[in-house]
């Protein structure tokens, strides 16, 4: 072995000098056909498998069915109530977890791989033979209402709410909101109707990763290959997006608030665009880490917020691109001249080398630790495969971020920041 000089400190080297790629997956279907992606890596013997189903909100003919029958997965069947299921999997020291978004919903299993044969098949009950009981739908509602009404008193949390309905409008999915009456015009029935058409005979893929057991295979057929998922045609859902035609909104949430809630956002094509991913550029440098624009100068300089960022809200069919701070009442106005004059100076000036230099580090460093172990490498495949892109989506970032000029960021800020794209919110 090798002798270490402790006094020698190791080489520095800068992110963008690395050759990165993406492992592969390792793919194969079960006798349904249901397509099942997995990666076998890790040091630890601990798995995860994620059952991702077309069950989110876009598919829900009545508002927070998706979300409600998403949550009661867990709530009950015809052989264990909740609290005997969530004992079975911490009994094993697992974790189960489910999670409704917009066009998807999904159940995740972490569990150490030795227990993968006796968690699996009741995950499978789940999916098979759940009855949303009446006793935790009722507990359901009024926790969530609870809920409802403690967040609403918060400008952070009606700001994001909001700002989604300005841009979509609040009958498509992207801008919906919950309210209480939704939640307590919730019913049993509304959830075993969308249990049945989305999770028992929906549209599923599975995702695997970890030191994964050599019998994973088998015990995935087992369990979900007879079952009758990915037979039918889901219907099509078609939304049209109706924006508020007034772009500035000032809202008095709170008559003695002094923090308030910014929230600037803008439509934006989804991750197909050519844009895309050169875009991902420019907003690094706006407001995308802590070194950005917007945080130096109105966190740094100014002292109005603690934080400001911006970012992309991804969604399959389009996208958001978001301006989000708090910062105190007598400031906030302020707040919104300043992210302007930084809107103004990307479309004026070229970005100077050393802070084009500073953001591709960042950006693939960021990527470098995105693909720390395998459940983040089949994150961002999982990603992938849910957008229709593929491996060369991932290069093709590697490069753009390695090669994209400062004359191409400032086309590019004039292109998306030029006239009056941006919808303006501020709660109080």
């Amino acid at each position: 072995m090798p002798v270490v000089n402790r006094m020698q400190p190791p080489a520095i080297t800068d992110p963008v000098d690395y050759d990165l790629s993406l492992q592969p997956y390792t793919f194969f279907t079960l006798d349904n056909g249901v397509p099942v992606y997995s990666i076998h890596a890790g040091t630890q013997e601990i798995i995860q498998v994620e059952w991702v189903f077309e069950a989110g909100n876009w598919q829900e003919d009545k508002k927070l069915v998706a979300a409600a029958t998403n949550f009661m997965l867990k709530n009950g069947t015809s052989d264990l109530n909740a609290f005997s299921i969530n004992q079975k999997f911490e009994f094993y020291g697992a974790f189960l977890s489910v999670q409704c978004h917009v066009e998807t919903a999904t159940i995740t299993l972490f569990c150490l791989e030795k227990y993968a044969e006796i968690l699996v098949p009741i995950v499978a009950e789940l999916l098979t033979n759940s009855i949303f009981p009446q006793n935790e739908l009722n507990t359901f509602r009024q926790i969530q209402v609870q809920n409802l009404q403690v967040n609403l008193q918060k400008c952070d949390f009606v700001a994001n709410r909001l700002i989604d309905a300005y841009l979509y409008g609040s009958a498509h999915p992207y801008g919906a909101f919950s309210s209480r009456e939704a939640y307590e015009a919730l019913e049993r029935t509304d959830l075993l109707a969308f249990f049945k058409s989305y999770y028992l005979n929906g549209f599923c893929r599975i995702f695997v990763s970890g030191l994964i057991p050599q019998n994973m295979d088998m015990l995935l057929n087992v369990s979900f290959g007879s079952l009758p998922l990915n037979k039918q045609k889901l219907p099509e859902k078609i939304y049209t997006r109706k924006a508020e035609k007034e772009k500035k909104h000032r809202v008095i949430n709170d008559e003695k608030g002094v923090q308030s809630a910014v929230r600037m956002a803008r439509y934006f094509p989804n991750k197909h665009h050519p844009d895309f991913i050169k875009c991902t550029v420019l907003n690094n440098i706006l407001g995308g880490f802590f070194g950005s624009r917007l945080m130096s100068n109105i966190r740094e300089e100014k002292g109005y917020t603690y934080g400001i960022y911006s970012y992309f809200k991804n969604y399959l069919a389009e996208s958001e691109w978001i301006i989000s701070t708090e910062a105190g009442r007598d400031v906030s106005e302020a707040t919104v001249i300043e992210i302007y004059k930084e809107l103004e100076k990307l479309k004026n000036e070229p970005v100077g080398d050393d802070e084009l230099y500073l953001v591709r580090n960042q950006l693939i460093g960021g990527l470098l630790s995105h693909l720390d172990g395998p459940f983040e490498i089949m994150s961002r495949w999982k990603n992938y495969i849910l957008n229709g892109l593929d491996e060369n989506y991932f290069k093709q970032s590697i490069e753009i971020i390695k090669t994209i000029s400062p004359q191409e960021i400032q086309a590019l800020a004039n292109k998306y920041f030029s006239g009056d794209p941006f919808y303006e919110l501020t709660v109080i």
